[in-house]
């Protein structure tokens, strides 16, 4: 079963009624800057597993001494 135009504006009104127009953009500037700080990480996540062993192992060695 489809909704209908009604029911989509119904909904909608409602939504508006629950959150306000500024909780909306609020949590819409939320979810961009997760969304951003995601794609941060994945782009972290790109070095090579050589420079990261590497890098481990140069630390465990300083906390060794």
């Amino acid at each position: 079963m489809n909704p209908g135009f009604w029911g989509i504006l119904v909904v909608a009104v409602a939504v508006l009624l629950l959150f306000g127009r500024g909780k909306i953009s609020g949590m819409m500037g939320e979810v961009a800057s997760g969304i951003k700080a995601f794609q941060k990480g994945m782009r972290d996540d790109d070095k090579p597993m050589a420079q990261i062993d590497a890098t481990a192992k140069e630390k465990d060695k300083s906390t060794d001494a």
